[in-house]
């Protein structure tokens, strides 16, 4: 439990006096109809049962005495009876479970249902004891006059047949079919046993169906209801698959044929889907022959028919097309592939005349058939590339591509950047054709479409990338100049939003980047965009959305989070933003919370960098040492003294060039950041590509064109005001940089070998912005005969060196002084008036 806020903290200002007035009148309409519904003593003792019964003595109580929804909660909880105790559960509560279904109703219906399947699959029982106990429940309720509650047990029923005996089903199932089939019986009835064979036919030998099962699906294939014939239509797929091929074709085909031309058009329908899904079973003469034409006469009158047949015609017309793909001839090919494109456009053409407000409702309902059947065209696009050869894309299919991405509709233009990536590698060597319906799926308004784009934006960049034509350069990804502002754009516009997911998948899809682009491009468009969010979004908002929460587990996330920023951003970093919030929660109410910073404290402890963070130290060391004072959890407690004998060891503090690489990086692109926004408010317009790589260029200065003798700047009384102009901060930029990447680099090998001479060279002077603080000989004749009134009075010969600025920061080599002392010499500064 968290505390209540104290008072001071409360806003007792007029508006929030009106606000939580308005909040009181909420919560007392809210609380008036829970008062209505509260139970009478009368009712309350009803629902009341003893608590000394055990589950067994409860169930039985509950469904003998209780209300519906005590026994519709019983029957809920029959799988853990039987896994508790089966026996007492068979034997005293299912003959009740029995007799409350005789009166069900839906509800409980449902939930008998789905118990009873669960019961089945958990195998708490033996088969032989599931058919003795359940199997009767079972078949007795299939025929509910309820629909939803008959499916709900049939559903039960497919899957008991799975597991049942051959013997079992002959005699529970199967005969009782004979008369179940018949016309005489309901249609719900025929209905049920049509579904119930399409899943028999393959548990028995071919000469049992052909004997007992055959006869039942040709006379409910001429069932006198139309739903009935189509419910058989759709079950001879599971049946042909468990005949065999040659009973297929002597019994099963020419049942298809027959409904193929039936006067109902969901019957029609089930043909034609089923038929398609065979295609594999018939041989080419088969298709040739017989399903080829029933197929074009379909095609044929299906424009002249419902729109529903389009949906499925268009659906399935990719695996149609494969299907028959070898006996096509070259004008069916183009016939064909005419169909196709023109049921990709079908609907973008008519023009009705009415406004927006004014369309009629019946041609509101075909508009949306017609999307529908454009979206099944893309999403069978990738396959009619199969169809005519990935090698006449550009001829027979890029118009329609086109099409299908322009598409007005959000879902056929979703659909069609699902299928972007299969699109891609089909192409091959010709990818290098969509690189402009890339930009333009990027650039699309919906956010849906980008989301569906981006699932495998990175194998699609790295497709675009190396699949091109290598000898051509005009191919390659680098001369896409829209790919860039596109990805660009497309980041900004998921940021403004509210799908922070999208946002967030496309953050992550950029990783990809260093293997597609260049690393000036990622320099310069993208490191300051991830580093501004990072500011912007994870800084501030990490503490307000996490620390500020009453939930405690955010704030554990926070401290997960925490930890990922030691490990990859700069000590400074850290140090700035997050260390306090981080040991502020040594307060936490909520001892896990506390226990986890406790854990943290030795990472934490180690982003400080002595003497400049001193105060920070100082604030840590009173906070371990008040939860040595005051922690009343145990666990807490012994964690803290454990972390404290290590925490506070005086050791020696390790120069870090990884962290000041990172900060120094930090600060450039901070640096790099405000020189952008001032030439936007100078020229009114964003730097160009080609000032970028002029800019890119000027930092990558070689060494070489450097002056050999570079003074240190030394910081202090004596140091020259820094002038403000852009001039000047790009020099710095560029030093800076050139030094990182040239000077730095020559002399990292002998840094251990610098730092072992430290007690013979006198001063160190750390070079800011180049990593690990690194230890400088002093031998050049000139520095040491310098003006002593250029140095400040307050240096004595024990005073260290403060950090050189990252601007003017440098590395001295002996080489480059020009004394030809072999041994250096340690260089004193001694406070002293200079002689005349």
């Amino acid at each position: 439990m968290h505390p209540p806020p104290p008072a001071a903290a409360m806003d007792f200002s007029q508006n929030s006096l009106f606000g939580y007035m308005e909040d009181l009148q909420e919560l007392t309409i809210i609380e008036r109809p829970v008062r209505r519904s509260l139970k009478t003593p009368e009712e309350i003792e009803r629902l009341t049962v003893d608590e000394d019964l055990s589950d067994i003595e409860r169930a039985v109580y509950l469904l003998s005495a209780g209300q519906d929804i005590q026994g519709t909660s019983v029957i809920a909880n029959l799988p853990f009876l039987m896994r508790q105790n089966p026996t007492e559960t068979l034997r005293r509560v299912l003959p009740k479970v029995r007799e409350a279904l005789h009166v069900a109703g839906v509800e409980m219906q449902l939930t008998a249902a789905v118990s009873f399947l669960t019961i089945l699959q958990d195998e708490s029982v033996s088969i032989h004891a599931y058919t003795h106990s359940f199997l009767q429940v079972i078949l007795l309720h299939l025929e509910h006059r309820d629909t939803g509650v008959s499916n709900a047990w049939l559903e039960t029923l497919l899957s008991v047949i799975e597991v049942l005996p051959k013997e079992t089903l002959r005699h529970e199932i199967l005969n009782p079919l004979v008369s179940k089939a018949q016309l005489s019986q309901t249609v719900q009835s025929r209905l049920v046993s049509c579904k119930i064979l399409g899943k028999l036919t393959n548990k028995f030998d071919a000469h049992t169906i052909k004997r007992e099962i055959l006869p039942l699906v040709k006379s409910l294939c001429q069932d006198v209801e139309y739903e009935v014939r189509s419910c058989m239509c759709r079950q001879l797929e599971n049946i042909a698959q468990g005949i065999g091929t040659e009973l297929t074709k002597s019994v099963v085909l020419p049942e298809l044929i027959e409904l193929s031309r039936d006067e109902g058009s969901s019957v029609r329908l089930a043909a034609f889907e089923t038929l398609v899904n065979l295609l594999d079973i018939f041989d080419t003469d088969d298709r040739s022959q017989t399903i080829l034409p029933l197929v074009k006469s379909f095609c044929e009158k299906s424009f002249k028919a419902d729109e529903s047949i389009l949906i499925s015609l268009s659906f399935h017309l990719g695996k149609l097309c494969h299907g028959l793909y070898g006996i096509f001839t070259p004008d069916q090919h183009l016939r064909f592939l005419e169909f196709y494109k023109k049921l990709c456009t079908l609907g973008l053409q008519q023009e009705n005349g009415h406004s927006e407000n004014q369309i009629p409702p019946q041609i509101l309902e075909q508009e949306k058939k017609y999307i529908s059947v454009r979206k099944n065209c893309a999403y069978n696009f990738p396959a009619m590339i199969v169809f005519v050869d990935p090698k006449n894309f550009h001829l027979e299919l890029y118009s329609t591509f086109f099409c299908l991405c322009h598409d007005p509709e959000v879902p056929v233009r979703y659909t069609i950047a699902i299928c972007f990536y299969e699109v891609s590698k089909l192409l091959n060597s010709g990818v290098y054709l969509i690189h402009k319906e890339l930009i333009t799926l990027l650039q699309d308004e919906s956010l849906e479409v980008l989301d569906a784009l981006i699932d495998h934006l990175p194998e699609i960049l790295e497709l675009m990338s190396t699949g091109g034509e290598s000898s051509v350069q005009e191919n390659k990804l680098s001369s896409l100049p829209d790919l860039i502002p596109a990805l660009t754009a497309a980041e900004q516009r998921a940021a403004a939003s509210l799908k922070w997911r999208t946002h967030e998948k496309l953050l992550q899809k950029y990783a990809c980047l260093p293997h597609v682009i260049s690393s000036d491009q990622i320099y310069y468009r993208f490191l300051q965009r991830m580093f501004t969010i990072m500011m912007t979004n994870v800084s501030s908002k990490l503490v307000m959305n996490f620390v500020c929460l009453i939930f405690y587990w955010n704030r554990l996330r926070f401290l997960d989070t925490c930890e990922f920023i030691i490990e990859i951003f700069s000590k400074s970093f850290f140090c700035k933003y997050f260390f306090l919030p981080a040991i502020e929660l040594t307060h936490d109410p909520v001892a896990n919370v506390r226990m986890k910073l406790c854990y943290l404290l030795p990472k934490v402890k180690s982003t400080l960098k002595i003497p400049a963070d001193k105060h920070l130290l100082q604030q840590l060391e009173m906070c371990v040492r008040k939860l040595l004072c005051q922690e009343k959890d145990k666990d807490v407690l012994a964690i803290v003294k454990r972390v404290s004998i290590t925490l506070f060891q005086k050791k020696f503090y390790e120069k870090d060039l990884l962290d000041q690489e990172k900060e120094r990086e930090e600060l450039l692109l901070l640096e790099m950041e405000q020189l952008e926004k001032e030439k936007q408010q100078n020229d009114g317009r964003p730097m160009s590509d080609k000032m970028y790589e002029k800019k890119r260029r000027d930092t990558k200065t070689p060494t070489q064109s450097l002056p050999k003798n570079i003074p240190i700047s030394v910081p202090g009384p004596s140091s020259v005001t820094p002038s403000t102009s852009k001039e000047i901060k790009k020099s710095k930029l560029i030093r800076s940089q050139s030094f990182n990447n040239q000077a730095f680099h020559a002399k990292y090998g002998n840094l251990e070998k610098c730092a072992s001479k430290s007690s013979t060279t006198g001063y160190t002077a750390s070079v800011s912005g180049l990593g690990k603080t690194s230890v400088l000989s002093l031998t050049d004749d000139s520095f040491r005969t310098r003006n002593a009134s250029s140095v400040p009075p307050s240096f004595s010969p024990n005073t260290t060196l403060p950090s050189t600025s990252r601007g003017t920061g440098n590395s001295l080599d002996p080489k480059s002084s020009g004394s030809k002392d072999t041994q250096p010499r340690k260089a004193t500064l001694k406070s002293r008036k200079s002689n005349p």
